[in-house]
């Protein structure tokens, strides 16, 4: 063994060492080069999941029906592009430039969650987001504030605080539209019916066919798999329809006394393999939209860089 090669060897075990031990990998830290690709690839893809996340509900703020629910519309949508920013940050820390991951995103290599390719049809719609996608979420996304990589932990911890909210906002809207006529209960139970099925595949496929699942396990980036947090989403879930006085719709669902757990049916995994390759519903209109954005904004970037750099040259 060469002294190169022992001294890879001897930052690999220190690397497995620091994982195994449940600490945080930081940014100046030696890492294995898939460890690093694996970080790259989620992180982008929460963060573009943040960014292209506002598109749905974001349809809805001209058309709020009260300036209470638009303030509340706004101030979630500020939320969404805050995280976007920090995931972006924390990105960086890796050696990536934000700039190049959006090029990436709009030219169709890199991808974002599944569930921003569907329609919000009505108002209600954006109750059911906020309560099934923001919960399907927080699932996901509280164990995140344990990942191995120290900046991606600590950016999740506000994130999850604020999506903890948006959830509970989600849910008193559904709470008041089921308070209201039979149109509105209808609108909300329609809603349901549309967002369940996607909500259930955020979590991405089983998990025997999930091919990153393994290694971001063992890496501790992930803590638990798919299907896992899937479980529990739906054992979360349940009780709350209940109360909320909707259906889901999944004639299998059951519960469970032996495993103390519902059962529940299986997604159609098609139509998640067909959305992931960009043709569901709404992944043009998302990543069109996304690109016009990027080149409207030009002139500001170019205006912030002209004026850092006047900044910089009068400090000298």
């Amino acid at each position: 063994m060469t002294a190169t090669d022992s001294g890879e060897r001897a930052l690999e075990d220190r690397f497995e060492a620091v994982v195994g031990a449940d600490q945080r990998v930081e940014p100046r830290d030696w890492m294995p080069e898939a460890y690093r690709a694996t970080l790259v690839r989620q992180i982008a893809q929460h963060a573009h999941s943040e960014i292209i996340g506002m598109q749905p509900e974001g349809n809805w703020l001209t058309r709020a029906p009260s300036l209470r629910r638009k303030a509340i519309l706004l101030a979630k949508a500020q939320d969404e592009a805050g995280h976007g920013l920090y995931l972006y940050a924390a990105a960086e820390t890796l050696g990536v430039d934000r700039a190049e991951l959006t090029e990436k995103l709009i030219d169709g290599r890199q991808k974002y969650s599944s569930i921003f390719n569907y329609p919000t049809l009505t108002f209600a719609d954006v109750g059911v987001i906020g309560w099934l996608v923001d919960g399907a979420a927080i699932c996901n996304q509280v164990p995140l504030c344990r990942c191995s990589y120290g900046p991606y932990a600590r950016a999740m911890v506000r994130i999850c605080k604020e999506e903890s909210f948006h959830q509970r906002q989600g849910y008193e809207l559904l709470m008041t539209l089921m308070r209201g006529t039979e149109a509105q209960r209808a609108m909300v139970q329609d809603a349901v019916d549309r967002w369940w099925w996607p909500s259930l595949m955020m979590f991405g496929p089983p998990d025997g066919d999930s091919p990153n699942t393994e290694r971001s396990m063992a890496w501790r980036i992930k803590r638990h798999t798919n299907d896992e947090l899937r479980q529990r989403f739906v054992d979360m879930t349940v009780p709350q329809a209940q109360h909320l006085g909707v259906t889901l719709p999944d004639p299998a669902l059951a519960w469970n006394e032996e495993r103390g757990g519902w059962d529940f049916g299986e997604p159609d995994w098609s139509e998640l393999k067909q959305v992931i390759k960009g043709n569901g519903p709404c992944n043009a209109e998302r990543v069109e939209r996304r690109r016009a954005a990027h080149e409207d904004g030009a002139w500001v970037r170019e205006a912030a860089l002209a004026h850092a750099e006047k900044k910089r040259r009068s400090a000298q």
